[in-house]
């Protein structure tokens, strides 16, 4: 096999400006599939990443009371609370979750207003003084973390003070509604402006958690929902179901993810959410409601799948047309070697030899332009994501208003696999010609 390898390298230079043609198909056809499935997976990674951040993590808890119904017609009023300040931590710490960071907030959405002007808003509440995560991730241009700690202070979007011309120490209405669902309105200070990276950003703002709560109606120590940041998010799944089963283990009322699957696959969230809102469904006292990110948005994991099938389309599209080019030029090579096989076989080669002989040397090449266009995709995106994009269309697939790409080591090898394969075959023809050959014929044969 050794000297099979030689020989293909060598025969590989001598036709030096054929083979680098070939190498430079090969290598522009793996480059524009590369670029696409890096670049179109990282926008997507980004997407999710940023609606991540908007819910606080890859692994949701809520706590939900459902008042008694009115009368016949009305199901009940469902309250999202969760009173017990420490139970859920407790249970994730005893399952030893290996996670990123926690997150205890309370969140409602409503309309800022300032001189006349407003702004649509989600304000979540958090521990501004001690939540480090939080505070470290907040890029402050105008204000002062030290008014963080003062009462009904508020923190919002840079994109949401130019909007509404607001400078920090001006003073908002919040107009919302409480968790019983009656509207109410509070008055914050503008402690602090923060950039926001996309529109999404833009909608966020910040207060105290307990003033927050005070306005909602949730008593003090309270929230509405509990998230964990897995460090590995493909454990979100797992998580959920052991955090699901040691709720049910200590005897509280809580949803089932595995029912919601086997009812709607293709999007639990929404199976989820019946098994609190049926007319059947009736419990007292708190019922805890556990799921994952992919199960309430299970778009992001159909539009990965289509990316990626999109990518493997292009793929064997593309490389069915330079496999063409490499099967029309090997039998060219073949005409050319011809007499040279014939000396070869009369030398005491096998015909098998004769045959991975020129197999080998596809193969060399392919997977020599392979690399080159793999090295020149990723030289292009990292090229690509140093460019600022400020295009707020946009920003829903930039991260930090930069493009980014997401390439998967198992997707890039079994792209290498189709490729060889496809190869071998492209040349199979030429091969087993060779292989078939016996010395008298070739050395007989006339060019």
């Amino acid at each position: 096999m050794k000297e099979i390898f030689t020989l293909a390298l060598r025969n590989l230079t001598r036709q030096k400006r054929r083979s680098i043609i070939l190498a430079i198909a090969i290598a522009f056809g793996f480059f524009v599939v590369t670029a696409i499935d890096g670049l179109a997976s990282g926008a997507v990674e980004n997407l999710r990443r940023q609606l991540t951040q908007l819910v606080g993590g890859t692994v949701l808890i809520q706590g939900l009371e459902k008042l008694p119904p009115e009368n016949e017609k009305d199901k009940g009023q469902i309250v999202n609370i969760i009173r017990d300040h420490d139970y859920i931590r407790s249970v994730v710490e005893d399952l030893n979750v290996n996670y990123e960071t926690l997150s205890q907030y309370s969140m409602m959405s409503g309309t800022i207003l300032f001189n006349g002007k407003k702004a649509l808003a989600n304000v979540t509440g958090r521990d501004l003084v001690n939540d480090k995560d939080l505070l470290d991730s907040l890029q402050i241009v105008a204000g002062s973390r030290e008014d963080f700690a003062k009462p009904r202070n508020i923190i919002i979007s840079e994109s949401m003070a130019d909007t509404l011309n607001i400078q920090p120490g001006d003073t908002v209405l919040f107009t919302t509604y409480t968790i019983y669902g009656q509207n109410t309105v509070g008055e914050f200070t503008v402690s602090a402006i923060i950039k926001g990276n996309s529109f999404m950003s833009g909608l966020i703002a910040y207060v105290d958690i307990d003033s927050l709560n005070e306005l909602i109606e949730i008593p003090y120590g309270g929230y509405d929902t509990f998230t964990i940041y897995l460090k590995n998010e493909r454990e979100s799944a797992a998580v959920a179901d052991a955090i699901e089963e040691r709720i049910r283990q200590d005897g509280i009322n809580v949803t089932s993810r595995q029912d919601a699957i086997k009812a709607n696959p293709s999007n639990p969230g929404a199976a989820l959410e019946k098994q609190l809102t049926a007319r059947d469904q009736q419990w007292e006292g708190v019922k805890y409601g556990v799921e994952t990110f992919d199960d309430e948005v299970p778009q992001l994991q159909q539009v990965m799948f289509i990316v990626h099938v999109v990518t493997y389309i292009i793929l064997i599209v593309i490389l069915l047309i330079v496999m063409v080019g490499i099967s029309n030029t090997y039998r060219m090579i073949l005409y050319e070697r011809i007499r040279e096989v014939g000396t070869m076989r009369a030398l005491g080669m096998q015909g098998k030899a004769a045959g991975r002989l020129f197999t080998t040397e596809a193969v060399i090449l392919c997977i020599i332009g392979a690399i080159a266009g793999l090295i020149l995709a990723l030289v292009v995106m990292s090229i690509l994501g140093t460019f600022t994009i400020k295009n707020e269309a946009v920003s829903f697939f930039l991260r930090n208003g930069h493009i980014t790409y997401s390439l998967s080591a198992g997707a890039i090898i079994a792209q290498y696999i189709l490729l060889i394969v496809l190869t071998a075959l492209a040349v199979r023809g030429s091969a087993k010609k060779a292989a078939k050959m016996t010395p008298a014929q070739a050395l007989r044969t006339i060019k």
